[in-house]
């Protein structure tokens, strides 16, 4: 009986030091994390997401983006991200405190997004992309998201909103096709991913 005791109170022991370990101590060290505030210009950084690009992010997650495409940007020497344009500097824990969800991803099948918007500013582009990855990348292994958009005839002049698409992805004459808000959303939030700006623990500069 005494032996079951201990071996009962050393499973609690070990499974407290462990909670202390990995759950208390990342809270002492992130839970504190606040936006930085420039003291030139009185911005807040990681500047906050608008409404839409917060939506955005469900479809991100709908879409299963997060299984293909990393948001992470590895510091040099670890990866050949700055190499390979991806970004200025590493990402770090403040980056992401302003987000519901983070997406940090687990492989990269496709390039990291965590610099996406600030590579990348045209929304047209955007949504080639997203109609068709084959449009901009010959041979791309990405799935078109084309139900993400609205083939629908012409009306009048057409719509402003209505995708110049290129020949052989242009649908028949006398129709177009538009973004629905879906895609609209998930274009403002790839627009929003950018780490443009200065963190006391990595300066962009550096």
């Amino acid at each position: 009986m005494n032996r079951l005791l201990v071996i009962v109170f050393g499973i609690l022991i070990t499974i407290a030091f462990s909670w202390v370990g990995f759950v208390y101590s990342s809270y002492l060290q992130l839970g504190g994390l606040e936006h930085h505030e420039d003291e030139m210009s009185g911005d807040s950084f990681p500047p906050p997401r608008s409404g839409i690009a917060q939506r955005g992010s469900l479809v991100y997650r709908e879409m299963g983006c997060v299984y293909c495409h990393s948001q992470q940007v590895r510091r040099p020497g670890y990866g050949a991200d700055d190499e390979r344009g991806w970004g200025d500097r590493q990402s770090v824990a403040r980056d992401y405190i302003g987000d519901r969800t983070v997406f940090p991803g687990i492989r990269r099948i496709g390039p990291d997004l965590m610099t996406i918007g600030g590579r990348e500013s045209s929304r047209e582009w955007f949504h080639l992309q997203l109609y068709d990855p084959r449009i901009h990348t010959e041979g791309s292994t990405m799935p078109s998201y084309r139900f993400l958009y609205v083939r629908r005839p012409v009306v009048g002049e057409g719509s402003p909103r209505a995708l110049d698409l290129p020949e052989g992805y242009r649908p028949p004459e006398g129709y177009e096709v538009v973004p629905t808000p879906r895609a609209d959303a998930l274009v403002e939030y790839l627009l929003s991913l950018r780490m443009d700006y200065d963190l006391p623990e990595v300066p962009a500069d550096d």
